[in-house]
């Protein structure tokens, strides 16, 4: 009589298993930059001031060529910037319906950015003024230090140069302003132009529309190869951050640091509680759809450099094409609320630092020019430096502590660029049933 055998388990192959895990990183783009983020950081632990492994000159040599990668992948999408812009305002504004409907999608925009501006101006100042992270380093500045620290002129805000702010928008010079990147004066271009084009009949502007769709397609089959260089300009970046800050100077501004980063998280809260009540779209819709899109953010500091995954995370929640292509470059260009956050917070710890008191008004004062000088940065690594020293100088503030803000200014960049982006689909979100295309285009004005 045969003897009965069992049926025979299922054996665990772990090369299998890894090939499945390697297979699954390789498909998913967001996968593959948070590895790299983390690689990153090790990289430059060991290679940094702790690891103590090269030497600090070997350091910075190394430091540069890992941030190869990075440099190109901006440049790449520096490179293809301005005429996707153009590209996407004009498409977006003649898509997307009626002078009508335009007229409510830019007031509605407007107010948003300016309402969560000045929330989160409000918010920096509150835990500035509530937690005080500069006040421990009182007495403990120098001036002796290699890190170069831009000299900023006394920048108050000043109700009478507002209307030569105003009329300095219009490019006199639109080729000038491209050729010198001059994106707020990009914008108002193709603004211009493309609400010009809504009163053209379609047939007369079909070969103009024709070429900005061709125009279009090209810069994003170049930001579609950009995005392979995703992962290794995250690494780089990140592994040349680390060295060069290291550790412990992070840990010596921790209370100035974690006092941005928990403005920053409740900023975000914000937006996810307005996403909530008025757009019903809940955290874990939000997050699926646009993970990958804020993790690139984080690695690039740049709102710009992501504003065409932004316009894909967009669509994903909903929101029309033309609705995506107009509010992402917008966003892109004057939703800076992570920025006027992360500067009030600034501010405030450089005057605790060098013990100056604050008045109410100089406060309120304050928030109004951040609001000003955030709306319309330019939004690439390191422009909120330059705008910080130049607020400060403003209110009688010593650029001293210039020196830390600096030293850490790179992770609070990356992580307010986020918060920014995260306020650019909040915006799109809530304008994606704003704008209903017509079908019917007004006739040509004769002139």
């Amino acid at each position: 009589m045969p003897i009965p055998t069992l049926p025979e388990l299922p054996r665990i192959h772990l090369g299998q298993q890894s090939a499945k895990m390697r297979s699954w990183i390789r498909t998913r783009l967001w996968a593959q930059v948070i590895v790299a983020l983390i690689l990153g950081i090790a990289t430059g632990l060991l290679l940094g001031p702790e690891g103590g492994l090269v030497s600090a000159e070997t350091a910075r040599w190394l430091g540069a060529w890992l941030a190869l990668p990075g440099q190109l992948f901006l440049g790449l999408i520096a490179m293809v910037l301005v005429p996707l812009v153009f590209a996407s305002i004009i498409g977006g504004l003649t898509g997307s319906g009626s002078g009508e409907a335009l007229k409510r999608i830019g007031l509605r925009f407007a107010g948003f950015v300016l309402a969560t501006t000045f929330a989160a101006a409000a918010i920096g100042i509150t835990l500035a003024s509530i937690l005080r992270p500069g006040s421990g380093l009182v007495g403990s500045l120098t001036t002796a230090s290699d890190t170069a620290i831009p000299e900023g002129e006394p920048a108050s805000f000043d109700l009478g140069k507002a209307p030569e702010i105003i009329s300095g928008i219009l490019p006199n010079n639109p080729t000038a302003s491209i050729v010198q990147g001059d994106l707020m004066a990009i914008v108002a271009f193709a603004l211009l132009v493309g609400i010009a084009a809504t009163q053209v009949t379609r047939d007369r502007i079909a070969p103009f529309l024709s070429v900005l769709d061709a125009l279009l397609s090209i810069c994003m089959t170049i930001v579609k190869w950009a995005m392979y260089l995703a992962p290794l300009a995250v690494f780089g970046m990140m592994a040349q951050l680390v060295m060069r800050i290291g550790l412990n100077t992070l840990i010596g501004v921790s209370a100035y640091v974690g006092t941005v980063l928990l403005g920053l998280f409740l900023l975000f809260l914000l937006y996810l509680i307005i996403l909530t009540i008025f757009a019903r779209v809940g955290p874990i819709a939000f997050f699926k759809n646009t993970g990958e899109t804020l993790l690139l953010a984080f690695s690039t500091s740049s709102s710009t450099a992501v504003m065409p995954s932004t316009v894909q995370s967009a669509k994903k929640l909903g929101v029309p094409r033309e609705v995506a292509n107009l509010v992402a470059p917008l966003g892109a260009t004057m939703n800076m609320a992570g920025t006027a956050l992360y500067q009030s917070v600034a501010i405030l710890f450089l005057a605790q630092m060098s013990g100056i008191e604050l008045s109410g008004g100089q406060i309120i004062l304050m928030t109004v020019t951040l609001v000003a000088s955030s709306i319309g940065a330019p939004g690439t690594p390191g422009v909120s430096i330059a705008i910080l020293v130049s607020v400060a100088a403003g209110f009688g503030i010593p650029a001293d502590g210039m020196v830390i803000v600096m030293g850490v200014d790179r992770l609070l960049d990356m992580s307010r660029t986020s918060v920014n982006v995260a306020g650019d689909l909040t915006a799109s979100t809530l304008l994606r049933n704003v704008a209903i295309p017509m079908p019917e285009q007004p006739a040509e004005q004769s002139v």
